[in-house]
């Protein structure tokens, strides 16, 4: 150990207490034993619906191709020195994909996720994903999945509703399923569909953005129909959903669907859900995409709107999209198990609910 004979650190503020400092840890110890039964609840559940418990490595050829994630570079360094670069995962579904192309049939994964760019009441660095896939199971039966767990989690918990702020659930209640375009329509007097090809390939923004206009929304020149939609998404529909008990938002336009395959029904949506509690996104669910040719072409596409806003783009995965090809169909989903445990416990931000949360980092 080296020590500074010269200088003293600054003793830290009584704001800054780090979270191992055994009055920190006393008031959120109630929270972390709640994660724990939680946990121990959800992986009974899985055990009693037959699926097998996987653990992923962290350490990946690509993070994973979504055009807004930012993820964690490192590098791995042969014995004669030779360098590859490879990534923290963001979530653990390419490895999980490929356990289902070997031969899995229902698989779930507790995995440690890295996203970088994120830090706030609702997100860390680090945190924990549960994902679980169904063989040859339809997207709908996802959704029963998450209402199980949701009751399970305040059951777990001991508590009778699911809260965050001034918002509540009722847990035991079904959830809500409300269209993507039913929302829109909703809570901002907008057909998205009007907006959208009929194959849902090519975009309209400016009609999208005339729309956003007439509904009192904010609208900037370099505005993509991407941008016009999460501002919706996030300014009118997200804040009132899960209210009073559950939403399941269905059917996402297919260009915010990434890995998500057409409904049969219209080619513009997709098989994608997100379920929200208390005004916050808990899971994104897949009927999942299997054909490696569009998810390369997709992939590409989400590449491209990283370097045009970041100027960065990350390498893809060809051995996912090779096994891509031997994948039978599935449903798959991720659910940001921190947050739920969050609402379960009652807990007002995400660091009280981890063991040992990531460090500060300032500049």
């Amino acid at each position: 150990m080296i020590v500074n004979s010269t200088l003293s650190p600054p003793l830290p503020s009584p704001a800054a207490s780090p979270w191992w400092q055994p009055h920190v840890h006393q008031d959120r110890r109630p929270f972390l034993l709640g994660r724990n039964r939680i946990q121990q609840a959800f992986r009974g559940f899985f055990a009693g619906a037959d699926f097998v418990e996987v653990d992923t490595a962290t350490l990946q050829v690509s993070p994973g191709n979504e055009a807004h994630l930012h993820a964690f570079a490192t590098e791995a360094i042969a014995p004669d020195g030779g360098r590859t670069p490879l990534y923290l995962h963001t979530s653990p579904e390419f490895a999980c994909k490929k356990l289902l192309a070997a031969g899995e049939a229902r698989l779930n994964c507790f995995s440690h996720v890295y996203r970088n760019r994120e830090r706030g009441p609702l997100h860390h660095p680090e945190f924990t994903m549960l994902e679980w896939y169904r063989a040859g199971e339809p997207y709908a039966v996802l959704m029963q999945d998450c209402g199980k767990l949701l009751a399970l989690a305040a059951e777990s918990a001991g508590r009778p509703i699911l809260s965050f702020r001034d918002r509540q659930a009722d847990p035991f209640l079904e959830p809500e399923r409300l269209s993507v375009t039913e929302a829109f329509d909703r809570y901002a007097g907008i057909d998205l569909l009007a907006s959208l090809s009929p194959d849902g390939r090519q975009t309209d923004a400016p009609r999208l953005a005339a729309a956003l206009v007439a509904a009192g929304l904010r609208v900037a020149s370099d505005d993509t129909w991407s941008d016009l939609f999460s501002r919706v998404i996030v300014e009118r529909i997200e804040p009132r959903l899960g209210i009073g008990r559950a939403t399941i938002l269905d059917e996402y336009p297919v260009i915010e669907a990434a890995l998500a395959r057409p409904t049969v029904h219209d080619p513009r949506v997709a098989e994608r859900f997100e379920l929200y509690a208390c005004g916050v996104e808990l899971a994104n669910a897949f009927g999942e995409l299997t054909d490696p040719v569009e998810q390369a072409r997709r992939f590409a596409v989400e590449m491209d709107e990283k370097m045009r806003v970041y100027g960065e783009r990350y390498p893809v995965d060809d051995d996912f999209l090779a096994a891509l090809a031997h994948m039978p169909e599935a449903s798959g989903i991720a659910l940001g198990f921190d947050r739920l445990v969050m609402l379960a416990t009652g807990a007002s931000r995400i660091e009280q609910v981890l063991w040992a949360p990531v460090a500060e980092t300032r500049r």
